[in-house]
């Protein structure tokens, strides 16, 4: 019997850096930004693909409240300094009116040859993701609950939208990020893996060929870490309000948790492919939370607010486990207030209701989510 993993936890969350007059990117910080960001945020610090990025990631954690103290501790931390040289960080997937085109990339080696590569899909990138690690140090045990969550994946999606604009327009839908991602290649859903080893075998293609360094070149919705071992989710949105993140990570956490139960019992989800799968991310992406999703199992679209409500039930004991019953209640305020998704736009048609201009009203967006990034802290 495989022993039951540590199902420890860290977070991994991406962050954009907007001028506070100008309300655009800060599109080349100056090199003593960094040395202040050094200075205080350590390692835990790093940059992103492009300069107007900043990535953040927890400790490793035991518990998902460990994990909430050091993500709110690196979101005031990394605030503060950013504030000393007139910007802010926000945490959204996209910025509201920004253009690509004009954004640089970041000085390393790795993102030099990512942006020679792909060439100006890489240049889109303009966007931001959060990612959830949890410990899991069984490769097959990894491989299997992979097979089985990615039903999942666009239930934590649709609570997680914040990327409702690009480039100045209203995309019409609440998390258009995944749609410039998935101009990579290796991304989106992956297909369903019988074995570790045929994993293994599957990377080992395209490394011996020379197209990818290493297994860290996939960019799926949900992988095994290359890095550590944990599967890592992917799919999300960057929440812009820090309980809404620890929210979704606590979803991922229970069902990963009431998977290896079923496990236990010899049973599993049933596994659907990723042409099923990929028709309910596209609904998470437009609809959200106050959309439906396919349940694949009856057949029929139903209401996203009573498929949590069947999730929060299906998971209770592992919220107790985990104790993370608080967070599995917040996925209802989600569900009936909104994500920042949700927020921005209200922001956005409130202001020209009021007889602001596009630019203007754009810009209401980008204030708003300078202090809903904080909120909660």
């Amino acid at each position: 019997m495989i022993d039951r993993p540590a199902f420890s936890i860290g977070i991994e969350e991406e962050y954009l850096v907007v001028d506070r007059e100008s309300k655009e990117l800060v599109k080349d910080p100056p090199a003593e930004l960094w040395d202040s960001l050094r200075e205080v945020l350590g390692p835990q610090v790093t940059p992103e693909f492009l300069k107007a990025q900043i990535e953040v990631g927890t400790k490793v954690c035991a518990k998902l409240s460990e994990a909430r103290d050091d993500l709110a501790g690196l979101r005031r931390d990394l605030a503060g300094v950013v504030d000393e040289f007139g910007a802010a960080i926000i945490a959204a997937s996209t910025h509201p009116f920004a253009n690509w085109m004009e954004q640089e990339t970041t000085e390393q080696p790795r993102y030099q040859r990512l942006a020679a590569d792909y060439q100006v899909v890489a240049r889109q990138l303009v966007i931001c993701g959060m990612h959830v690690h949890v410990g899991i140090e069984d490769d097959h045990l990894r491989i299997d609950l992979m097979n089985q969550i990615r039903y999942m994946l666009p239930h934590l999606l649709a609570l997680s939208t914040s990327s409702p604009f690009w480039g100045g327009t209203e995309t019409g839908l609440l998390a258009y990020r995944p749609v410039i991602f998935q101009n990579l290649p290796r991304t989106g859903t992956p297909e369903e893996f019988e074995s570790w080893g045929e994993y293994e075998r599957t990377v080992s293609i395209l490394v011996e060929a020379g197209i990818i360094e290493d297994a860290t070149k996939l960019w799926w919705d949900i992988r095994p870490s290359a890095r550590y071992p944990t599967l890592e989710m992917r799919v999300s949105d960057v929440c812009t309000r820090l309980d809404d993140a620890i929210t979704v990570a606590a979803l991922y956490l229970c069902l990963l948790g009431y998977m290896f139960r079923l496990r236990r019992r010899n049973q599993k989800w049933r596994v659907y492919s990723p042409f099923l799968i990929s028709e309910n991310m596209w609904r998470a992406q437009r609809y959200g939370t106050g959309g439906s999703l396919i349940d694949f199992g009856r057949g029929e679209l139903v209401p996203f607010r009573d498929l949590m409500e069947e999730a929060i039930d299906m998971v209770s004991q592992d919220a107790l486990e985990f104790d993370v019953i608080e967070q599995m209640r917040h996925i209802r305020d989600i569900v009936s207030e909104g994500t920042s998704a949700h927020r921005q736009l209200a922001v956005y048609h409130r202001s020209l209701e009021d007889g602001a201009g596009e630019r203007e009203a754009l810009e209401a967006v980008v204030d708003h989510l300078i202090e809903d990034t904080m909120f909660g802290l």
